[in-house]
């Protein structure tokens, strides 16, 4: 055999040796670090849970490398991928980073998430402070990034102080979904619990009917930087001048979705406002507060209605103190928002307008456009009204 010969046998070897290689290393899952033992708790199904069904043939399918190394666009106007045959990618890690751990309306929204992930196989942590601020739900999400999650899921506190950690989170390649409270920043999908105008005009319809569409109101929200409380009030601010002329708004206070809080601002409006005739509060803990009140000021007469949970506002609708409230199923929302993210994380579904994916039990979805604030969304549907004739229908 010549040298030459020689040569380009040992020259074709190397690089039979190098391709395999890198077909390897292209092919293969990148393992993730176990979270330290300061992490937060995981709840919901293990990463051993048995692999979940393939997707439903409707649903788009993965092409391409991975979402953590090939992150979807975040452009709305483009038109959604085209995967062929994709599955949910088993033992997805999700960050729940809620307003906060004590609100009870987060608490199911969380345990919906979990019931998700634990469908497909993944598992949930969640994740933040005690109190309702943006401050409380920052380490969380360092602690995802740290953790190498695959998605964040995220009901924010206020519009902007979260977008330069959510900002790490996207570079460090994993999906941001907001939920509930939505955030400005980009790459991420919201997921809306209702129309955000239905939601705002609904609840002033709702009083105005109970107080023959006359009279001081005022509105106990949560939060001042509340993304979806401002929104809502926005639209009930509409609906008052466009259609009820003789309802005047007198205040807007904030009860931090905080029970002691909203109980003193409530007192204060009651004081300030003794004409006061009805108080729209579209938080479950600014409702639930009021009505306790009222439950046991009965010389106080005042209609009390907004957003609330049927399982702590029947005792107040079975005595009368409350006529009728709306609300969605927050579990719905959390579960919704759970498949949302391992969508996006597996690479079946894009923030592109028209891009869908399968929710489990709620069926398919398509990303909406941006509208306003709004940016990529996708709608759970619309509230329930909950009153005398219904209430002993709902647990939640």
């Amino acid at each position: 055999m010549t040298s030459n010969t020689r040569m380009r046998r040992l020259l074709g070897a190397a690089t039979a040796v190098a391709l395999a290689t890198t077909m390897a290393a292209c092919s293969s899952s990148s393992t993730t670090a176990s979270p330290t033992s300061s992490a937060p708790a995981v709840a919901g199904g293990s990463s051993s849970a048995p692999a979940p069904a393939p997707a439903p043939a409707s649903s788009p399918a993965v092409s391409g490398s991975s979402a953590a190394s090939a992150p979807a666009s975040s452009s709305a106007s483009g038109s959604p991928s085209a995967p062929a045959g994709g599955k949910i990618k088993s033992g997805l890690k999700v960050y729940f980073i809620p307003r906060d751990t004590q609100n009870p309306y987060e608490v199911l929204a969380d345990a919906g998430g979990t019931a998700a992930l634990k469908e497909l196989g993944g598992t949930v942590v969640v994740s933040s402070g005690s109190t309702a601020t943006a401050a409380a739900e920052i380490p969380s999400i360092q602690a995802a990034i740290q953790a190498h999650a695959d998605a964040i899921v995220i009901a924010g506190n206020d519009p902007t102080a979260l977008c330069p950690s959510l900002a790490q989170a996207v570079a460090a390649g994993i999906k941001v979904v907001s939920f509930d409270s939505d955030v400005t920043c980009p790459d991420h999908l919201f997921i809306n619990q209702a129309d955000t105008q239905q939601i705002g005009t609904s609840e002033v319809d709702l009083l105005a009917k109970q107080i023959g569409s006359t009279g001081d109101i005022a509105i106990l929200s949560a939060a001042a930087t509340a993304t979806n409380q401002n929104a809502w009030i926005g639209y009930m601010k509409q609906q008052l001048a466009a259609k009820y002329p003789n309802m005047h708004l007198v205040s807007t206070v904030y009860g931090n979705d905080d029970p002691a809080t909203s109980l003193t601002v409530l007192q204060g409006l009651i004081s300030a406002y003794p004409n006061l005739k009805g108080i729209i509060s579209p938080t479950t803990v600014g409702i639930s507060t009021a009505a306790q009140y009222l439950s046991t000021h009965k010389n106080v007469k005042i209609t009390l209605t907004g957003l609330g949970l049927p399982s702590q506002m029947k005792p107040y609708i079975k005595d009368g103190t409350v006529k009728a409230f709306e609300l969605w199923n927050p579990s719905d929302l959390g579960y919704l928002a759970g498949y949302a993210a391992a969508s996006l994380a597996s690479g079946i579904t894009t923030t592109a307008t028209g891009a869908k994916f399968s929710a489990g039990k709620l069926k398919d979805y398509t990303v909406l456009a941006p509208s306003g604030t709004t940016g990529p969304s996708v709608v759970l549907g619309p509230p329930t009204v909950f009153d005398s004739s219904n209430i002993d229908q709902f647990n939640f």
